[in-house]
């Protein structure tokens, strides 16, 4: 392989290429890559900090276009998972792992204990969850060959589904911008536009109309928008995703797959607040500039749908589902200390919430170096 590529976390868009897989990790401490041909295990895994604890980050299981962009998601992906722990005040660090493949036709026991071989054999330093396209009951297989697993089924003292602190989470930053833009954290009154309700997206629809909000949804997938009506009549479905945007709405909230916020999109926008649950939802890193500049108030990915990891790192003490709530609460105070240093600092909040997670990194990382006998 011989063109590889990364791009900075809370962006979605084509990463820049660069002559190698070294010049592609180089501000990595280690990406590893596993192969076992029998059982068809074709993986990546990336380390891009373990400055504040051991890196922790879900393991993706996706039909790549080829290796290159597997390399590239796990890089961005394990970065960005750095930049969420540190503003959620984890003493974790960032990592992510890659499953080339399928999971539809190519996951089994063999490669799913083969990948879990592959994570023990980091001793420690990567402990590895569910993503796009692995679930709790992949979790336990995996845990069958090591034990730096977590977001396993609650038949195993896992804390189950992640999504439903991550709309929590989502929920309690899109409050601190209500607060922010309009005196008062409620959404009761405020229209909502919610672009993906999959396990994500349909559990922040849930808390929006609990809280008074009126809800416009959308998802590539009839299924999920079926289920959704079911559950939720009071929710207009929009059936072209495309056409959310430019839809009359106070918020607009992208939980589906990164890259959301493209310049057409901005250019499209009626709301004021974007503030969602997708990873790297910025298309490039200049999306943050224009959206300030037209006004819209963002509220960076990573901060607030940190509410997942903040699950699933609670699971390493023991999981306790109350504790965990109060932790991922907090994303409300976070988001809000977001938006008060962009405004000290004049920058983006993007940028803000990137160096008080840079901050948290350097300065706890330095005690590291007070050597303990």
């Amino acid at each position: 392989m011989t063109k590889a590529s990364a791009v900075e976390p809370g962006t979605g868009g084509e990463p820049e290429v660069v002559s190698s897989v070294f010049d592609a990790g180089v501000e990595h401490e280690q990406v590893v890559f596993c192969s076992d041909p029998t059982s068809g295990l074709r993986a990546i895994i990336a380390i891009y900090s373990t400055a504040l604890g051991p890196s922790l980050g879900g393991t993706r299981f996706r039909a790549y276009p080829n290796e290159s962009a597997a390399l590239a998601d796990a890089l961005a992906l394990s970065k960005a998972m750095a930049y969420k722990a540190a503003c959620a005040g984890l003493d974790l660090g960032g990592g992510k792992a890659v499953i080339i493949g399928d999971p539809a036709e190519v996951s089994s026991e063999a490669l799913l204990r083969a990948y879990g071989r592959f994570v023990a054999s980091l001793g420690g330093r990567y402990i590895t969850a569910c993503d796009v396209g692995t679930f709790p009951a992949d979790m336990d297989v995996v845990a069958r060959e090591t034990r730096w697993v977590v977001g396993r089924s609650p038949a195993h003292g896992g804390s189950g589904d992640s999504g439903v602190l991550t709309a929590y989470g989502v929920f309690e930053g899109m409050r601190a911008c209500a607060a922010r833009l309009w005196g008062d954290p409620s959404l009761a009154g405020r229209t909502v536009a919610v672009s993906g309700v999959g396990k994500v997206g349909s559990r922040l629809v849930g808390h929006l109309i609990e809280d008074g909000a009126s809800v416009l949804a959308t998802d590539v997938d009839p299924a999920a928008l079926r289920r959704l009506r079911e559950r939720y009549p009071e929710v207009t479905v929009v059936d072209d995703p495309a056409a959310l945007p430019g839809m009359p709405a106070d918020v607009f909230s992208p939980c589906a797959l990164g890259g959301a916020l493209t310049d057409s999109v901005v250019g499209r926008l009626r709301a004021r607040v974007v503030c969602g649950g997708a990873n790297n939802q910025l298309a490039h890193p200049g999306i943050d500039k224009l959206l300030t500049e037209a006004g819209i108030l963002y509220a960076p990915d990573f901060v607030v749908n940190a509410g997942g990891l903040i699950q699933v790192a609670d699971e390493i003490e023991g999981y306790h589902p109350e504790r965990a709530k109060a932790a991922a609460a907090r994303i409300f105070r976070t988001t809000q200390a977001v938006f008060e240093l962009a405004d000290a600092e004049g920058q983006t909040p993007a940028a803000a919430a990137a160096t008080l997670a840079e901050r948290r990194i350097a300065g706890i990382g330095r005690l590291r170096r007070i050597l303990l006998p």
